[in-house]
């Protein structure tokens, strides 16, 4: 897996976490509250008021934690984008094929982006008008690449992919593939089935891989 940049630091925000249980359920409650307000009024029209509301707790609580929306905005990004990246796959499922490991990444990938459309659909949009989020969207996009990179190049090295890939080119635009098919289905709800949207999307990462058996040359 690359390391992850947190979105926190990113979009500037505060990295000091909550001293104390309280703190931190007060601060999960703000971020949670904060993701309701988003996707229900959007990021230009969420007010730290309504936040606050959603949270259950006190407007002034607020200023503890966060310093503004776009601190608090980050902060929900991050959470997502945690879930999105679904760490240690390999190590929490067992799989070892290829073939395998490319059909649960990519739909563990699709599953969480359809659960978190609304919230997509609005970093999308926030990122065209804010340097931060651009910033943070690209990061977001480099953690996904290299990890990518790396499975690329250990399929290369044990003769089951094609040699010639550059492994950081091809797997930023297979991930930018898989995440605008994401956004074309969920985001702009294109009726493209479940199945046949991970089984075309696995098709095309082993056909551009040229994916092999171990041992066997790509294109013999």
């Amino acid at each position: 897996m690359a390391a992850q940049v947190p979105a926190d630091d990113a979009a500037g925000a505060r990295t000091n976490p909550p001293r104390s249980k309280r703190g931190e359920r007060t601060r999960n409650a703000l971020v949670a509250g904060a993701r309701e307000v988003f996707e229900r009024d959007g990021y230009l029209d969420a007010r730290i008021t309504d936040i606050s509301q959603a949270a259950g707790v006190a407007s002034g609580s607020f200023y503890t934690y966060f310093t503004n929306k776009e601190e608090i905005f980050a902060a929900v990004v991050a959470q997502v984008q945690e879930e999105m990246l679904h760490p240690h796959l390999r190590e929490r499922t067992g799989i070892t094929d290829a073939r395998e490991l490319i059909d649960a990444s990519n739909r563990e990938y699709l599953r969480s982006y359809k659960r978190n459309a609304r919230l997509m659909a609005l970093f999308e949009q926030v990122a065209q008008v804010d340097e931060r989020f651009r910033d943070l969207r690209i990061q977001r996009g480099n953690a996904f690449a290299q990890r990518n990179a790396r499975l690329i190049r250990q399929l290369q090295d044990s003769g089951q992919a094609d040699p010639g890939l550059d492994p950081l080119v091809t797997a930023h635009a297979l991930s930018m593939m898989v995440s605008r098919m994401a956004y074309f289905v969920f985001v702009l709800e294109q009726r493209i089935g479940f199945e046949r949207l991970v089984t075309s999307l696995n098709r095309i990462w082993i056909n551009s891989l040229q994916l092999n058996e171990p041992g066997d040359r790509p294109g013999a």
